[in-house]
């Protein structure tokens, strides 16, 4: 039986660089950092004052306001990004079949900013205070049942919590729907709505975040020498996901073919990765395999790297240990947008679809001094122009999740 393959035929996205496939894109090739001091609390207490927050997101431009009322910022994010997604794909839910159509989301913490500020509530005026729609806003599964909702898909549909690699898994588990042949179309990425002061605050007791409060716009600075840690963000991002005959069959535009996905644990430390990259090194393999896809075809690495200590010494190792001394290009582009934890993977991914199709691969933002001990050569500082015809996306996380998206140009 002949395997069916994946390609990806909409982006949609909500990112503090850009709403909405072709802003995201020119965010990037703007190149300037969305960080700021955050403005969406009080950040009374820490030691971490900065984030990529969204600037100007309306959900209402997306649904009617009492729909709107009844999500929190998570399903909002993800429910827009899902709009512009199927719009981008030239599809209309009422035409697909919807037993064939699906969804699978990733976020690591879902609702629970949300949950925060309705904990706050409570204990100001007690029960009758707090949002009734607590309940069904809060779970992680709330994103992708409500894009189900949204668009009336009844096919597969799954929420997992892989911390930061949770937009690349689920992405992963949808090219595994369609290969099996569970579905035809699948809605799928992550959304992540953090930026609440318990939650932001339980990062920075971690001492994980960057501390760079005075020169927020450099403080996300993937490989650097003088990185200190990571920069909280916010977004969504969402593929459509078709089973490539169904995409021919109606003539659709394809940015590229999802090939491969593999997924590892490190099996080590809850915050710390394995310092020997075995597991994340084995992820890009199995990636590479499951695409049967060689190291030598791979053309361009959109790195995790994610700005911390450990991190991008450690995801160095894994590019050299795969790819050898050949020249692939590399670039973490978190530099940009912060770190979304959940989302970042599926942001990346679209990103690193966007590279492929447009032959322009993007530079490393805020790389000045390149750290010796993360054998930096391999990573871009400049933006090229380059024929790339396949690449990789590393996506990590706590917990010691490693997940790799492997795209062909098709």
């Amino acid at each position: 039986m002949t395997e069916i393959r994946a390609v990806v035929t909409g982006i949609g996205c909500v990112t503090p660089i850009g709403i909405g496939v072709e802003a995201l894109w020119a965010g990037v090739q703007k190149g300037e950092s969305a960080v700021k001091p955050i403005d969406r609390f009080v950040p009374e207490g820490l030691r971490s004052r900065i984030a990529a927050q969204i600037p100007h997101f309306d959900a209402t431009a997306f649904m009617d306001k009492k729909r709107a009322h009844r999500m929190d910022r998570y399903s909002q994010l993800a429910v827009a990004g899902g709009i512009m997604a199927l719009r981008d794909a030239g599809l209309d839910a009422e035409d697909l079949e919807s037993e064939r159509a699906g969804v699978f989301m990733g976020s690591a913490l879902g609702g629970i900013a949300f949950a925060e500020e309705q904990c706050g509530q409570f204990m100001q005026g007690g029960f009758r205070s707090v949002s009734p729609t607590l309940g069904f806003s809060v779970f992680g599964g709330a994103a992708s049942c409500n894009l189900a909702m949204e668009f009336g898909f009844t096919g597969p549909n799954e929420t997992n919590s892989m911390s930061c690699g949770s937009g690349a898994v689920a992405i992963g588990r949808a090219l595994q729907a369609i290969r099996r042949g569970e579905a035809d179309v699948i809605m799928a990425g992550g959304s992540e709505a953090p930026l609440a002061p318990l939650s932001f605050g339980a990062f920075d007791m971690l001492r994980a975040m960057s501390t760079r409060n005075e020169e927020p716009a450099s403080a996300s600075r993937p490989f650097d020498r003088n990185r200190d840690g990571f920069v909280m963000g916010e977004g969504s991002a969402i593929l459509v996901i078709e089973a490539e005959h169904h995409a021919r069959a109606r003539g659709a535009r394809i940015y590229g073919e999802l090939a491969g996905f593999g997924l590892t644990n490190d099996a080590h430390h809850m915050s710390v990765p394995l310092p020997s990259g075995e597991q994340a090194a084995r992820a890009l393999k199995l990636a590479l395999s499951s695409a049967d896809m060689s190291p030598d075809e791979v053309a361009y690495v959109n790195a995790h790297g994610s700005s911390t200590l450990l991190n991008d010494v450690t995801e160095s190792k894994v590019i050299r240990s795969v790819f050898g001394s050949r020249p692939v290009a590399v670039s973490g582009t978190k530099g940009l947008y912060g770190h979304p934890l959940g989302a970042s993977g599926a942001i990346e991914a679209a990103i690193t679809l966007l590279s492929l199709n447009n032959g322009w691969l993007p530079p490393t933002t805020n790389l000045s001094d390149p750290d010796p001990e993360a054998e930096i050569d391999l990573v871009s500082r400049q933006a090229r122009e380059i024929k790339a015809d396949a690449a990789v996306s590393n996506s990590y996380g706590f917990g010691g999740v490693n997940a790799v998206l492997a795209f062909r140009k098709t």
